[in-house]
């Protein structure tokens, strides 16, 4: 369940937007304060924050610039009576994500909301990593790193070697390979492979512990010993 932190003030408003937003099914923690979301960001996570502007002591602006400069991979939005257009430019300038003004339209707020977190999400998993030994491979930057040494992979390297992560310490089949990542089972595509499985051994051998073994006729076997 996602999290949201909701900044609002007003006590009908806030109550009505953090009741949808629940029955939406996200997980929402509603404050009133500035000060409040600062102690919470200190030791909670959330997904996405919804603020107010308009606020007792610190305002929603002055939060964000708070927050850019402490919590900057939380994304957020405004939403405000303060309809202007040098306020809204102000809001993005500060880093929101979206600027939305009162009244607000709960269904398109959760349609936007939505898209966010499934843009984060796409980004979240592009930097996903797989340890390989004393290795960390991040398959869809195409980047295999060995301690301060960044190795960019192409596509057809980055497949295989993520194909051979995903059948570790199993026979990965030549035929599957050839079949998923070259689309031809013939000769050239066979040398064409060893080459690429060469390829990746030298860039993997500055771990002995990482090996790639042929199986004659077979395919090849990827293990990590320790």
């Amino acid at each position: 369940m996602k999290r949201i932190l909701l900044l609002e003030d007003d006590q009908s408003f806030g109550y009505i937007l953090s009741e949808y937003l629940t029955m939406q099914e996200f997980h929402v923690v509603w404050v009133k304060t500035a000060e409040e979301v600062l102690n919470l960001l200190e030791n909670e996570n959330f997904n996405l924050a919804l603020l107010d502007i308009m606020l007792p002591g610190i305002d929603g602006f002055e939060l964000a610039k708070v927050m850019m400069k402490k919590h900057d991979d939380l994304p957020f939005i405004f939403l405000s009576a303060k309809s202007l257009k040098i306020d809204k430019l102000k809001g993005f300038k500060l880093g929101a994500i979206d600027y939305i003004t009162k009244p607000v339209d709960e269904e398109l707020l959760v349609a936007k909301i939505n898209a966010i977190l499934s843009q984060n999400k796409n980004s979240e998993s592009e930097n996903d990593s797989i340890e390989i030994g004393t290795y960390e491979f991040k398959p869809k930057l195409f980047q295999l790193k060995y301690q301060d040494e960044l190795i960019k992979l192409t596509s057809r390297e980055a497949e295989l070697l993520f194909m051979l992560c995903e059948h570790k310490n199993n026979l990965l089949s030549r035929k599957k390979a050839l079949n998923e990542i070259w689309g031809l089972n013939d000769e050239f595509s066979r040398k064409s492979m060893d080459v690429f499985i060469s390829k990746l051994r030298k860039y993997l051998a500055k771990d002995p512990s990482i090996s790639i073994d042929n199986i004659h006729g077979k395919g090849f076997i990827f293990t990590i010993s320790h």
